[in-house]
């Protein structure tokens, strides 16, 4: 909307949002959290490797599960930062994860991509399939020009990840993070590291889909 004050034009942005949608793929479900998830959303993130990786509270507690999944994923749509899927199994519907797209810049149709594969579902591919999933969507449907990934210099699976679904590497920020490590006791310690930045395209995905499907078996279907 514009309008004209004393010779000015000033531009009047109204907030902007992603839908509220789920995303299916041969075997997997992307949808919004519910009450249900909060339980395997717990063992989720008190897993050593999500405590190691990312700045969520540790002991992850049953009130950070009900703020998550009540408050703090549907604001993150709702406000227009993002939008928060949590990853189930077509299947059996359980959580085997969670894709959060942040940081959105409505202007230049950009956004960062964090994710979490819960333990008992690693090494089928869920995060490369979800993320893939999620990035056709949002350069289809949502005319997104350009997704950002960051992980941790050490972070080797998440690292793969990006590499799978086609991302191209741009560069490390030195010193930018803050990881976690475990110490003799058993507790933790925060640890300085870097950020490898990645970035996806429209264009680098073309092939990718066919690619995944050949290798895993599985592909994106729609979204609802």
């Amino acid at each position: 909307m514009l309008c004209t004050y004393d010779g000015l034009r000033l531009e009047l942005r109204m907030t902007t949002t992603f839908p509220d949608i789920s995303i299916s793929t041969d075997r997997l479900v992307l949808r919004p959290f519910e009450e249900a998830d909060i339980p395997a959303h717990i063992e989720m993130m008190n897993d050593e490797m999500v405590t190691a990786w990312t700045s969520v509270p540790h002991p992850y507690t049953a009130r950070d599960a009900e703020d998550w999944v009540r408050r703090t994923a549907p604001a993150e749509r709702a406000e227009g930062r993002g939008i928060v899927f949590a990853v189930t199994e077509f299947l059996t519907q359980r959580l085997v994860g969670t894709v959060h797209l942040q940081n959105t810049d409505w202007r230049t149709r950009a956004t960062e991509a964090g994710y979490v594969t819960a333990p008992w579902a690693r090494g089928e591919g869920y995060a490369t399939e979800s993320l893939l999933a999620v990035a056709q969507w949002l350069f289809r449907d949502q005319g997104f020009e350009r997704l950002e990934l960051r992980t941790a210099a050490d972070n080797t699976a998440s690292q793969q990840v990006a590499q799978k679904i086609g991302c191209v590497s741009e560069g490390v920020l030195r010193n930018a993070w803050i990881a976690r490590t475990q110490t003799e006791d058993g507790g933790w310690t925060d640890i300085r590291t870097d950020l490898i930045v990645w970035s996806l395209l429209p264009e680098d995905l073309e092939g990718v889909a066919d690619q995944m499907a050949d290798v895993g078996g599985y592909g994106y279907t729609d979204w609802n």
